[in-house]
């Protein structure tokens, strides 16, 4: 398993709960997580098979913007 990180402007529990059917398909439920109390809103993903790529497309699909940690 690899895990990646982001910056992302997910902030609060309706961002997590509008993002959650995309990270929930892309990444599988219970292996990615969001740090709302961390300045830069770290979205932990840990995955075999999704490349930092995917998980930028998804979270910006569903109208989040996102960075590398």
């Amino acid at each position: 398993m690899k895990t990646l990180q982001f910056k992302t402007n997910i902030n609060c529990g309706g961002c997590i709960k509008a993002v959650t059917p995309t990270l929930n398909q892309e990444a599988g439920a219970g292996n990615w997580q969001v740090d709302t109390t961390s300045p830069d809103k770290i979205l932990t993903v840990t995955s075999d098979q999704l490349t930092a790529e995917q998980v930028v497309q998804a979270v910006e699909k569903a109208g989040f913007n996102i960075a590398a940690a």
